[in-house]
């Protein structure tokens, strides 16, 4: 499986590859880097997007794996645009289940930035993140997608 690292300000990310679709993206550098095109695309907009520029990952090519219900929020989380959140409960009514369906299949999701669950937040906070250094990435992603001031 091709994997592609990249240095970011959370730490070494890693991009995986299967039959030229994206399966994953995890923290750390990865062992083996292979320079796919595909790989070196989502490298260079991941660099644009930490570097502040309004990134759409939507048309990338994932194939995350997962259940049938994970893959719907997956796909539901596309829709949320650059610098916007939802609440997981609107979410639920949205595209089924309840709050915490929605916070278990988003904090199951391999793809975590370029499938952004990092917009998803509770009504009472920012509830939880999978990365590195968990709710600190997470604050740290939704900062970066804010305007200047």
């Amino acid at each position: 499986m091709p994997q592609l690292s990249c240095h970011t300000p959370l730490g070494a990310l890693t991009i995986s590859e299967d039959d030229q679709r994206i399966v994953a993206l995890d923290w750390g550098w990865g062992r083996d880097q292979e320079e796919t095109p595909l790989l070196l695309t989502v490298r260079e907009r991941l660099e644009r997007y930490f570097d502040r520029e309004d990134v759409d990952f939507s048309d990338l090519p994932f194939e995350p794996y997962g259940t049938t219900y994970q893959k719907k929020i997956w796909a539901g989380l596309l829709t949320i645009p650059y610098g916007k959140t939802r609440f997981y409960s609107d979410f639920a009514e949205e595209f089924g289940g309840s709050a915490r369906s929605v916070g278990g299949a988003v904090g199951a999701n391999p793809i975590p930035i370029l499938i952004p669950c990092h917009r998803i937040i509770g009504r009472s906070g920012l509830g939880g993140y999978s990365g590195m250094n968990g709710v600190d990435d997470k604050r740290i992603l939704l900062n970066l997608e804010q305007p200047d001031e």
